[in-house]
């Protein structure tokens, strides 16, 4: 007897403790605190957590959303995070299959989804993730092309930022984007990574006008951007071919 749901299923919920170890990884990583120890606490109260109040999705809620111990509300940041996990690694195995590359394909987007959280939290991208979430990238079919096109793309994005630092006298772009392009045309190739970083644009437009003198992080959508090529690429491909020929 087969089981068709059965590794989809287990996929949502690797993805599901994933998100939670990513949680831990959103909180302390900027903190400079170490993500293996100590064991899980509450940022407020101090208190060691037992393994009841970790499970995934399941905790948050029963607790109602606050702390066992001193009843402070625990951030919805913590299941959503884990939501999105699960989701994202349901999705992404619906999309490769169970092919012996899936798990560090999902790990490199669990990264980028780290990064996403962070650098809207923090306006900080930091260098451990990123080089995780392209070290993962990398690991998959055609691993020397993928380090040639990570390459390229990530050297033609500094040097483009180093011509218009130039040009203005200032920092045109971080260090971190530079990382984020290699990942991106590791997932995707050269020419899905110009598409990602296309899209990446056009869905920071509106933020960054409404934005006026405020920073807007572009990691969120360098990441979002790559997630809809990697799973729409024929469709994005053809939407790009008919907006430039007609």
């Amino acid at each position: 007897m087969t089981y068709p749901w059965l590794l989809p299923a287990l996929s949502a919920l690797t993805g599901l403790a994933v998100g939670s170890f990513l949680n831990v990884v959103i909180h302390r990583t900027p903190r400079g605190e170490n993500i293996a120890w100590p064991g899980s606490h509450c940022p407020d109260c101090g208190q060691p957590l037992r393994w009841y109040h970790n499970i995934p999705l399941i905790s948050w809620i029963i607790l109602g959303g606050k702390c066992a111990f001193c009843g402070n509300t625990i951030s919805w940041r913590y299941p959503l995070v884990e939501l999105l996990s699960s989701l994202l690694w349901l999705i992404l195995f619906f999309r490769i299959g169970p092919v012996w590359h899936f798990p560090f394909v999902a790990s490199s987007f669990s990264a980028l989804l780290a990064l996403t959280v962070i650098d809207f939290k923090y306006l900080a991208v930091p260098d451990s993730i990123n080089f995780f979430a392209l070290a993962m990238a990398l690991i998959q079919p055609g691993f020397l092309t993928g380090m040639r096109d990570a390459a390229i793309a990530a050297g033609g994005l500094w040097l483009l930022a180093w011509l218009i630092g130039k040009a203005k006298g200032r920092e045109a772009m971080g260090g971190a984007d530079v990382i984020v392009a290699g990942t991106m045309a590791a997932l995707l190739g050269l020419t899905g990574f110009f598409a990602a970083l296309f899209i990446s644009a056009l869905l920071a437009i509106v933020p960054s006008l409404m934005a006026k003198d405020t920073v807007v992080p572009f990691v969120p959508f360098l990441s979002l951007g790559t997630l809809i090529v990697y799973l729409f690429e024929e469709n994005i491909m053809h939407w790009l071919r008919h907006l430039v020929y007609g």
